[in-house]
């Protein structure tokens, strides 16, 4: 069963791979900014540009 899972879960990140899962925490933090009311657009800015940097697709 260990097995199994274990395969699963390298399947699973094979297709989520490269620079976009390194973004994601860029892309988490952005749109957990972007909840933030009148300012968040504003302060998310710089990890916009940090995934931009990262991931640029």
């Amino acid at each position: 069963m260990a097995g199994w899972l274990r395969g699963a879960a390298i399947a699973a990140l094979s297709l989520l791979g490269g620079c976009g899962v390194a973004a994601a925490p860029c892309r988490v933090s952005s749109a957990a900014l972007k909840m933030v009311p009148l300012v968040g657009h504003v302060a998310a800015t710089p990890t916009d540009a940090c995934a931009d940097v990262i991931d640029p697709g």
